[in-house]
């Protein structure tokens, strides 16, 4: 028997939760044989539409690349992501600045949620091994008894159905309700957070002919100190935008209650933004303010279960990793199938593997908001980047930024964390140096360049 035709016989697995990172796991598991049924909250996204109004759109990079390739999704998805080269930072005077996120070739790619979403559904059930049942809101999970019981939603008290599982995987996000379960099991560690920012979906729609009225290739990001707005682009020619703002205080979402208000907030900080956007005030009123939280708990398996994606490591979306390090669990899972004979074993192994690497990504997500937010536009932060930009194109083979590292690299999370803060105390360092281009020159500088900053991938 092949790797993808190997399977226990004694396991039927059950995934709660098809979005992303379930119906994907679910194509792995199919492809190595295993009948599996997913139960999703939701209605049937290609039937009845993707619910809108709360998107941050998708930034695919190499780790989520290699999840689709590994089911043969890649092409195809290809065919409708947008490349972003960089980032465009819009400054409070109108002007335009390009921070490229590596090597010319170097892209992440602006991905469409729901097109996504839909794509793995259909390629999930086109195995023939795969049955999603939707509109089935899991209230409770019984690990003792191995039974999910289901109401009409969350508000509804009486639990009407409950079917067995034999193995069960909770890919339902940050507010799973497997992961609830195991609060009350012994042992386990769990942390949910939220940050002082919320976000709301906005839109720029495309131009009198379809065209596109930003520059199509960069994530473009209006950084104005403590809140920011972002726009991704879609292939319709529009752009998706997102305004992190906080959620309380004097520059807040609660402090923009009439249209007066967000008018005047708009015109006085995102003023070329505006330009471009005919109906904000509408979607500002229409669209929901959404939360931002991470999550952090362990273990995450039993025996019998396992968390996975969101479940497990939900993050904020500033290093647009949330969905690659969900597809990251896949690839890793289904590596330890080859690996490993027996799930329990299996299960402890990718835990035990990929806790580190998530809690880095987590830090790692909540620093980039800070660069993103307050720095690209901070002279000491420009001055690093420029030192940084000096030495990338000296040794344009050898040297590999901290973002390159997680966003085109399969290096862990965890490394690169620990070699960015390296990097960044090197970069420091020659910033306090008035001739830090000459001192590059001196041996000393050298070889601590190529201590720090070097090395393989």
């Amino acid at each position: 028997m092949s790797a993808h035709q190997q399977s226990s016989p004694t396991h039927d697995i059950t995934i709660l939760g098809a979005g992303l990172v379930g119906s994907l796991l679910a194509v792995y598991l199919a492809r190595r044989n295993y009948s599996v049924t997913i139960y999703e909250r939701r209605s049937d996204p290609r039937t009845a539409g993707y619910v809108g109004g709360r998107s941050i759109n998708l930034a695919l990079s190499d780790r989520g690349w290699k999840g689709l390739a590994g089911v043969g999704l890649e092409q195809e998805v290809k065919k409708w992501a947008i490349p972003m080269y960089g980032r465009m930072v819009h400054h409070p005077d109108g002007s335009c600045s390009p921070q490229p996120y590596g090597r010319p070739h170097q892209a992440i790619y602006s991905v469409s949620r729901a097109a996504l979403n839909k794509l793995l559904l259909t390629a999930a059930e086109s195995t023939g091994k795969v049955r999603i049942v939707f509109d089935r809101f899991c209230a409770r999970v019984d690990l003792k008894r191995r039974q999910l019981y289901f109401s009409n939603g969350p508000d509804e008290v009486h639990l009407h159905s409950s079917v067995p599982y034999q193995l069960l995987f909770g890919a339902d996000g940050a507010y799973s309700a497997l992961r609830h379960a195991m609060l009350f099991t012994d042992h386990f560690n769990f942390e949910q957070t939220y940050i002082e920012h919320s976000y709301k979906e906005l839109h720029i729609p495309p131009g009198p002919e379809g065209q596109w009225q930003l520059e199509k290739n960069y994530l473009h990001i209006w950084p104005r100190k403590n809140f920011m707005l972002i726009a991704l682009p879609n292939p319709d020619g529009s752009f998706t935008c997102t305004l992190f703002l906080h959620t309380e205080g004097p520059v807040s979402f609660a402090a923009l209650r009439t249209p007066n208000d967000v008018q005047q907030f708009f015109a006085h900080y995102f003023a070329d933004a505006v330009a471009r956007m005919p109906d904000y005030i509408h979607d500002f009123f229409h669209n929901p303010t959404s939360s931002l939280l991470y999550v952090k708990c362990y273990p995450w398996a039993t025996e019998h279960t396992c968390l996975i994606g969101d479940a497990a490591h939900a993050i904020v979306p500033f290093f647009g990793q949330g969905m690659n390090c969900g597809f990251e669990d896949c690839t890793v899972l289904d590596g330890l199938m080859d690996e490993v004979a027996e799930w329990p074993q299996r299960l402890f192994l990718f835990q035990q593997q990929r806790k580190p690497n998530t809690d880095a990504i987590c830090a790692l997500a909540l620093n980039n908001f800070i660069e993103m937010r307050d720095l690209v536009a901070d002279p000491h932060f420009l001055l690093k980047k420029k030192i940084e930009q000096h030495i990338a194109e000296r040794w344009a083979e050898r040297y590999v930024s901290p973002y390159q590292m997680v966003s085109f690299s399969h290096l862990p999370y965890a490394e690169a964390l620990q070699k960015g803060k390296l990097i960044n105390e090197v970069l420091e360092e020659l910033a306090a140096l008035p001739d830090w281009q000459q001192r590059l020159n001196e041996p000393y500088w050298q070889r601590k360049v190529d201590s720090v900053c070097f090395g393989p991938l």
